[in-house]
């Protein structure tokens, strides 16, 4: 019996890059790499397309102790980037309300994290919203690639909630989206 990997490896067909206007982003639920994301006791993935740009299923977190949803996207040299997830907690999302889930990124493999702390504790009844909330007192998550042509400027992303050894589920992710604000 062929032994299969448990975490799921990004599908680079399901990052669309947007050329046009501003350099930007839209990371599919496939185009994540997702811990324990092939083990269907944990997570529930949308089913494979040939196009995913009207794509609309999420990925569903079923349950897991260990959240890391990542991805990696190519950045242009000397711009600033905006980075958020489209989410939503199904009705009977539970273990959020106690823990903190942070949104982290670098530019280039050696690069240092920064972060910023995200609110999952929604109210199941508010559908679909935005990570980080900068409809509240949050701002918005930004991170300036590399002034140097020769640089490495890939940004390493994700989401994470590693700390609290606690179970979580009845996450739905939608997207990930990477979008460049310099001048904005």
């Amino acid at each position: 019996m062929a032994m299969t990997k448990p975490h799921f490896q990004a599908e680079q067909n399901a990052i669309i890059e947007q050329k046009q206007g501003r350099h930007s982003y839209t990371i599919k639920p496939r185009g994540l790499t997702i811990v324990w994301g092939n083990d269907e006791r944990y997570w529930k993935l949308p089913k494979i397309e040939s196009d995913y740009t009207n794509s609309n299923e999420p990925v569903e977190l079923l349950q897991v102790s260990w959240l890391e949803v990542t991805a990696t996207v190519g950045l242009n040299p000397g711009r600033e980037y905006e980075i958020s997830f489209q989410v939503e907690l199904a009705p009977d999302a539970f273990g959020w309300r106690d823990i903190q889930a942070f949104l982290m990124a670098k530019v280039g493999k050696k690069g240092k994290y920064t972060w910023t702390k995200v609110k999952l504790a929604q109210d199941s009844n508010v559908g679909r919203f935005t990570i980080p909330d900068t409809n509240g007192n949050g701002r918005p998550f930004r991170i300036k690639s590399l002034d140097m042509k020769d640089a490495d400027n890939t940004l390493h992303f994700g989401l994470y909630e590693v700390w609290s050894g606690k179970w979580k589920g009845g996450l739905k992710i939608y997207e990930a989206n990477v979008e460049d604000v310099t001048g904005k």
